[in-house]
């Protein structure tokens, strides 16, 4: 099996990272170097949804704190229109402001 590192699309820096520079659909010498970046590509991945998952977690504390206050918006939004409808009647959004009912004889 041939290796990266003497392979002309490989390069191994010093700390030992690999880049490969070969293309899998013209390039690749052995049915191995496919695995090797296919796990490549797949380590990249993994990365870049590790970064993505830091970074939710950075803004977390803020949409929560977003999400209280609108939530307390909305109800003190509620609870200023109460004084339209009667004790009775329910708001158009609870089902009580609709048409009324169909008669049978009809």
């Amino acid at each position: 099996m041939l290796q990266c590192k003497d392979c002309e699309f490989g390069e191994v820096n010093d700390k030992g990272n690999v880049r490969l520079r070969c293309n899998p659909f013209l390039n690749i010498k052995e049915s191995e170097c496919l695995l090797k970046w296919q796990l490549v590509r797949l380590d990249l991945m993994t990365r870049a949804y590790m970064a993505t998952i830091t970074e939710y977690r950075k803004i977390a504390p803020i949409q929560e704190k977003l999400y209280r206050r609108m939530s307390r918006e909305m109800d003190e939004m509620d609870e200023a229109d109460r004084w339209k409808y009667d004790e009775e009647e329910k708001p158009p959004d609870e089902g009580g402001g609709g048409p009324p009912p169909l008669d049978d004889r009809l």
